[in-house]
């Protein structure tokens, strides 16, 4: 009886699949792990997790060459896993993505962003973004002490991208002093380039979700993990009757293990090899000393420094200017206009203030 009733589900399920057409089948599939692979890259980029950042993207990247996932949103998907893929690398400069030796990965991150303008609702978050991912490109090179590296950078924007004139002037002074921890640079920094990439991030993928095979693979994992705790319940009540049954007897038989359970030394690596280093698989351990080394050097540094000079009338006037053109909040526009004197940002929030309260602006 029973071979019978499988046999018919066997015939039953092969008529099925040959009233579906198989590609188009494939194709929503396809097009359901290509979105997962995103939220997931879209997630460790995020959480800056760049070992599992790169596996996940060798994982995107083989499942969008199936020719069926076609049209503008699959496209955009890569386009952008392609910019993060080159921010995640932006601060290793020996790493290329173009044939071009001289165009290091943020170069080349700046240009797929030209490209994802109409992806971004936010104007002021592409230009920010925009900004941000030029300076940088300069600034990188000169954290890693490459001076020659940050002039041709500087030179290739120049001729490659619509660099403000103001922006490539104050750059051009900062690589001609070498100043490292310019204020500028402190002000458009690696880690606020980040900050708005994610407001991208988050604003793209409440626009367009990705989330469908997300939210089914959550529903199973919940739904297992409720099982596994009644299968834990029960085993632990049986577990505690064994217990009673044994306690009852005279003298328990003892068990004798036949082969030991503990595994010595099966993974330890040779003493005489050296240790393997990959560039994408930089350790953790590494990346507290790097960080740890920069932030007391940088620390040392603005010591030295010489406190801000006293806002002048002129100063002022430039901030007023500033204020009436972009708007208040738009600090780092209002840099980008006028030289403050190497103050930043929350400077000019504070000035601003201080304005306010002295009701010196209408």
């Amino acid at each position: 009886m029973d071979p019978e009733v499988n046999n018919k589900t066997a015939i039953d399920a092969d008529k099925i699949d040959q009233s579906i057409s198989f590609p188009h089948v494939t194709a929503v599939a396809s097009g359901w792990m290509l979105d997962f692979m995103f939220v997931s890259l879209c997630r460790r980029f995020k959480e800056d997790k760049f070992d599992e950042f790169n596996q996940t993207l060798s994982v995107f990247e083989a499942v969008s060459q199936n020719l069926s996932l076609k049209g503008d949103c699959y496209d955009e998907k890569t386009m952008i896993t392609a910019f993060l893929a080159r921010v995640m690398h932006g601060k290793q400069l020996d790493i290329m993505f173009e044939e071009d030796e001289c165009v290091m990965p943020l170069m080349s991150a700046a240009k797929i962003w030209l490209q994802l303008e109409d992806t971004v609702e936010d104007e002021s978050v592409f230009k920010n973004i925009k900004i941000l991912l030029l300076v940088q490109s300069v600034a990188v090179c000169l954290e890693k002490g490459k001076r020659s590296s940050a002039s041709s950078a500087l030179k290739w924007l120049q001729s490659n991208h619509d660099l403000p004139q103001n922006v490539g002037l104050k750059l051009t002074t900062i690589v001609t002093q070498r100043d490292t921890y310019h204020p500028f640079l402190m002000s458009f920094s690696f880690s606020r380039l980040l900050e708005t990439i994610h407001l991208f991030l988050d604003a793209y993928l409440e626009k367009n979700p990705s989330d469908f095979l997300l939210k089914a693979a959550t529903k199973i994992v919940l739904s297992s993990q409720t099982t596994e705790g009644l299968k834990d319940a029960v085993t632990q009540e049986s577990s505690l009757s064994e217990k009673t049954n044994e306690s009852t007897e005279k003298k328990p038989k003892a068990k004798r293990k036949l082969l030991s359970t503990k595994i010595t030394d099966v993974w330890k690596p040779d003493s005489c090899k050296k240790a393997f280093v990959s560039l994408r698989r930089l350790q953790k351990s590494e990346i507290s000393q790097i960080i740890c080394e920069k932030s007391n050097s940088t620390t040392e540094i603005r010591k030295k420094r010489k406190p801000p000079q006293k806002w002048t009338p002129e100063l002022d006037k430039y901030l007023k200017a500033g204020v009436k053109h972009h708007g208040t909040g738009k600090w780092s526009l209002i840099l980008l206009d006028y030289d403050f004197g190497g103050r930043t940002g929350t400077m000019l929030k504070d000035r601003w203030r201080v304005l306010m309260r002295a009701h010196e602006v209408g």
